[in-house]
């Protein structure tokens, strides 16, 4: 048969047919294509997009006016119907006022603003960015801008934001204790040592008898008659025996010694501290609230509780690590169920009667502090709480701070009295039992300025402490003080006391750490 010639289809510079006739062979490259020598039958193709496009809006079109057209044809129809009477709140959002989410709005811009600012002016001076934001919420009070600016005051924080900064603030604080407890390194604890425990239980009595015994001369001139003076030196005791284990970590890590001896030691003692602290306060607080007759059953209640999260939410948490570990992922379910058993957790606490920061830390301890779930939970609602809710809880402390009512020499001098009896209770227990441990007197002693250490912790305790109403706006105004004081003055004070060893030995580890969040 005879073989027909195929006409040749390839259409280019390069076809068989072209490199067959040409020696040497050469590879043309594409020219581009003038758009101008475009045929328009080849166009149409590309054009269809934009036909489709024009048609779709004119759809759209159409609709819009259609959708009017027909609601108004509706509305012509119903202008004559009668409805029954209403009780006139046409018009209202709600009941609140009408301005509240407007100057609530406001006041969090301020503060949040202020809050940023003198922290980062605090950190450029080598202080805890955490007094800088306390001390922010307390200019915006009465003890400053209420003082210089009364019409400002008034504007950016009026009365009828302070129940609305009291939720937030309190939200703020439970999810704090929460991360507290999460971040908390129990093998701390597991691992502690003779030394770091008598340390940190002497940091705790000795201050706590000494807050107990200036009691007695506070309480003729700075309490009430419906208070006992028991619940009064309990109170005066346990604020005397806070140590903020965040902040103190913070600080050891900011100045690179968390990983020497004496900052594993420090770290050690203000863990074990955290965890007797909040569980005696958690006593002092069912002792106050409970009725008379009725403070045994609230213990006893409060034992049933932590018995109940060990045996069960536990457990539970190990659990959902486990799970996360298999997904590699927290889910939004996860969160669900973490979220629900916080909630819960504060819930049974508050309803027992110890507050629900206790039930929002110790289910926090209950995470493994390591686990991928505690990261992954930490990195979600850590920003919001330091960012937004932990400078509301400061705000609403500082309409609360009137340092004003401080005044003349006598309350001056209890307010010293104050901070010379905390910081010697302090610096004193710890110190010497340190030494007495084998310590060297010089890291003794930075080991008690660094359990000196108090910031938010104090003010979380003094705040319960004033809504039960067992001090006085006055003697509030004089601890808050106190714990601004000694905590600025931890950081000077131990780089005074750092030797050049001490230096040396903690310059590698200072910088592994990463920039603050």
């Amino acid at each position: 048969m005879e073989r027909r010639p195929v006409a040749n289809r390839w259409k280019g510079p390069t076809s068989p047919d072209t490199q067959t006739q040409s020696t040497p062979q050469s590879v043309i490259p594409a020219t581009p294509v003038d758009p101008a020598e475009v045929n328009p039958a080849e166009e149409s193709l590309d054009g269809a997009p934009q036909k489709t496009s024009s048609r779709l809006s004119l759809m759209y079109a159409a609709m819009i006016v259609g959708a009017v057209g027909i609601f108004m044809f509706i509305r012509h129809i119903g202008r004559n119907s009668v409805a029954p009477i209403g009780n006139g709140q046409f018009g209202r959002i709600s009941n609140a006022p009408s301005d509240a989410l407007a100057h609530v709005l406001l006041a969090l811009i301020v503060i949040i603003l202020s809050a940023r600012l003198l922290g980062a002016i605090f950190k450029k001076i080598h202080q805890p960015e955490v007094i800088g934001e306390v001390i922010a919420g307390i200019a915006l009070g009465p003890s400053l801008l209420g003082r210089i600016a009364p019409a400002a005051s008034k504007f950016i924080l009026p009365t009828t934001v302070s129940p609305y900064l009291y939720i937030i603030s309190s939200v703020g604080v439970i999810l704090y204790m929460f991360l507290v407890g999460v971040e908390l390194d129990t093998q701390l604890l597991r691992r502690r040592t003779h030394a770091s425990v008598a340390i940190s239980h002497a940091s705790i009595i000795t201050p706590f008898l000494l807050g107990s015994a200036l009691a007695l001369w506070l309480y003729p001139r700075y309490a009430t008659q419906d208070v006992p003076f028991g619940v009064f030196a309990l109170f005066m005791g346990i604020s005397m025996s806070v140590t903020a284990f965040p902040v103190l970590a913070r600080i050891l890590t900011d100045s690179g010694m968390h990983k020497t001896k004496m900052g594993t030691i420090a770290l050690a003692c203000a863990a074990v501290d955290d965890v007797t602290a909040w569980c005696l306060f958690a006593l002092v607080v069912s002792i106050a609230v409970a009725k008379p007759g009725r403070v045994l059953f609230t213990i006893g209640l409060t034992i049933v509780f932590i018995a109940f999260i060990f045996k069960f939410v536990q457990p539970a948490m190990k659990w959902l690590v486990r799970k996360q570990l298999r997904e590699r992922r927290t889910t939004q379910g996860t969160m669900v169920i973490v979220f629900a058993a916080l909630l819960l957790s504060a819930l049974a606490t508050d309803a027992i009667g110890i507050h629900a920061l206790f039930g929002a830390f110790l289910l926090g301890t209950m995470i493994p502090h390591d686990s991928a779930l505690a990261r992954d939970v930490t990195s979600k609602i850590n920003d919001l709480v330091l960012v937004l809710l932990l400078p509301a809880f400061f705000a609403y402390t500082g309409l609360r701070t009137q340092i004003g009512l401080v005044s003349g020499s006598e309350q001056w001098l209890a307010c010293g009295l104050i901070i010379l009896v905390a910081s010697l209770g302090k610096f004193g227990g710890s110190s010497v039992a340190a030494r007495i441990s084998g310590i060297s007197w010089r890291q003794s002693a930075a080991l008690g300025i660094l359990m000196n250490t108090r910031g938010l912790m104090e003010l979380i305790v003094l705040n319960v402490a004033l809504d039960l109403g067992a001090i006085t706006p006055t003697l509030f105004a004089m601890l808050v003080l106190m714990a601004i004081v000694t905590t600025v003055a931890t950081t000077p004070i131990l780089h005074a006391l750092k030797t050049d060893e001490e230096a040396d030995e903690a310059a590698p580890a200072s910088a592994e750490v990463s920039p603050a969040q």
